[in-house]
């Protein structure tokens, strides 16, 4: 009995530290995935109440929290930026380059669904065992940084994508829209 007990300790540690893994895809594209709709349903909310309120839409799409901080639209495009850059970057694939022009609703979701659709088409086989892989940001200037991948999707991209998905939000609850954190957070 005095040497099962360690081995059974030494097998349900390996357990433990099988059972806490998790993939880099599952960190990022179901969470991009989950967040975007979740901006597009509260985008629809925004241009419901907009339109129920007799507001112009543009009250709303250039709105912002604080006069030196991004309008709506900016924040939408930048958050939009970071799930497909992120993305691409993790599965070393071309970022998708855009023209940030968007200045309606339908602009706004147009931009979204063509980012879901170009990050649903990227498999966890692309991305799954790039933890170590070199991601640079802005080579060549004097705000380069250089990240793992882990550490880049960790500590750089997914908390830059939930700044301005959440700054958003803020705006137009700031705004009035009766949104409320299911709406944030949508479906999961």
């Amino acid at each position: 009995m005095a040497i099962i007990a360690p081995r059974l300790f030494v097998f349900l540690f390996h357990l433990h530290e099988i059972a806490m893994t998790i993939s880099l895809y599952a960190a990022s594209i179901p969470v991009f995935k989950q967040m975007l709709n979740a901006l597009s349903d509260v985008l629809n909310k925004a241009e419901a109440h907009a339109s129920a309120k007799n507001i112009e839409p543009n009250a709303l799409l250039q709105a912002r929290l604080f006069p030196d901080m991004f309008p709506l639209v900016r924040q939408v495009q930048i958050a939009v930026d970071f799930a497909k850059g992120v993305s691409a970057r993790l599965a070393e694939i071309e970022v998708p380059k855009y023209d940030d022009s968007e200045t309606t609703f339908a602009d706004l979701q147009a931009l979204i669904a063509k980012v879901l659709a170009f990050i649903d088409g990227i498999s966890p086989a692309q991305i799954d065992g790039k933890e170590n892989i070199e991601i640079v940001t802005r080579p060549g200037t004097p705000k380069e940084k250089r990240f793992t991948g882990q550490n880049y999707l960790l500590t750089y991209g997914l908390p830059q994508f939930f700044f301005h998905v959440t700054t958003t939000y803020a705006l137009l609850r700031h705004n009035g829209v009766e949104v409320g954190k299911r709406d944030y957070m949508g479906a999961f």
